[in-house]
């Protein structure tokens, strides 16, 4: 931050001695002599008066003196908070929401890389009840309580909601079939399978990947039931009511009565990390790495 030969300036002046400086930087009268010389030379400026009686400061290095003192000073409290900022934000905890329906499991296969890539990484579990308006509120203040949510999306839920998504992969849908279902023993279940059937879908207009796939489901004579979003809530209904449910993968253990079944057909629908249009730096570093190692 600053010129060292500062520090053997005012040594010499303190001690009166070039001598005296050189015992305590353990180096030669001589070298401190040329770094005296050195400064002098490149400040343009007289700074001792070198007589038989020894070393007296001139007005310059008087001034400089004062002014030196100050310099060091002020650059080692400047390298100290910067050192404090950069620690504080090398150990920044990156706050994850998580629920029953939004669990933080795509954390599980990328998790070691990333204490790899940045050991210093910290994350921190915030749980929230997932309900209708709460789960639009978080996600429209992420950066706040919570940094960011792994969750299902379209153009459309993202502007609505206000926030923005890191793309990791597509999660295929299929079913959640009750135990009791006469559907319940099959392997993989098509469309033509559920013709004059009822199932539980979301809502219309929820996300258009979906509604793709309930347009095919209403032409096959499929009977549609809505539901408002993925919750407990709908799960239950579907095994009190004995109906299969169109869910998405990963959500294979939130009910017990309730057995997940492939299906015959190649619906999908996008899922990755939601995080706010302003993110912090390190919110933004996460997210960098969490990509750069799923390869999007």
């Amino acid at each position: 931050m600053y010129n060292t030969q500062l520090e053997t300036f005012i040594s010499v002046a303190e001690n009166g001695s070039f001598s005296k400086t050189a015992e305590a930087f353990f180096i030669s009268p001589t070298a401190v002599m040329k770094q005296i010389n050195a400064l002098e030379g490149r400040l343009g400026i007289t700074l001792f008066n070198r007589t038989n009686h020894g070393l007296a400061l001139t007005e310059a290095g008087k001034s400089l003196l004062q002014d030196a003192k100050y310099i060091i000073d002020y650059s080692e409290r400047a390298i100290e908070k910067a050192k404090d900022i950069d620690d504080k934000d090398k150990r920044q905890t990156i706050r994850i929401g998580t629920s029953i329906m939004t669990p933080a499991k795509f954390l599980l296969d990328v998790w070691s890389k990333l204490q790899e890539i940045d050991p210093y990484m910290k994350i921190e579990l915030i749980p929230f009840d997932n309900t209708p308006i709460n789960s639009v509120e978080i996600l429209k203040n992420l950066g706040k309580h919570i940094d960011i949510v792994g969750g299902l999306y379209d153009e459309k839920f993202l502007e609505e909601r206000e926030c923005l998504a890191a793309h990791l992969y597509d999660k295929p849908l299929l079913f959640a079939i009750p135990v009791t279902h006469t559907l319940n023993g099959k392997q993989e279940i098509g469309i033509e399978d559920l013709r004059n059937r009822k199932v539980m879908l979301i809502r219309k207009g929820w996300n258009r990947f979906i509604d793709e796939l309930r347009e095919e489901l209403v032409a096959n004579g499929t009977q549609i039931e809505d539901f408002n979003m993925f919750n407990i809530s709908a799960f239950n209904q579907a095994a009190k009511e004995n109906i299969p449910i169109i869910t998405v993968a990963g959500w294979e253990d939130v009910h017990p009565l309730l057995k997940i079944v492939p299906a015959k057909w190649n619906y999908k629908i996008p899922f990755g990390i939601l995080y706010s249009p302003t993110p912090s730096r390190q919110v933004t570093k996460f997210i960098k790495t969490i990509c750069k190692i799923q390869g999007v």
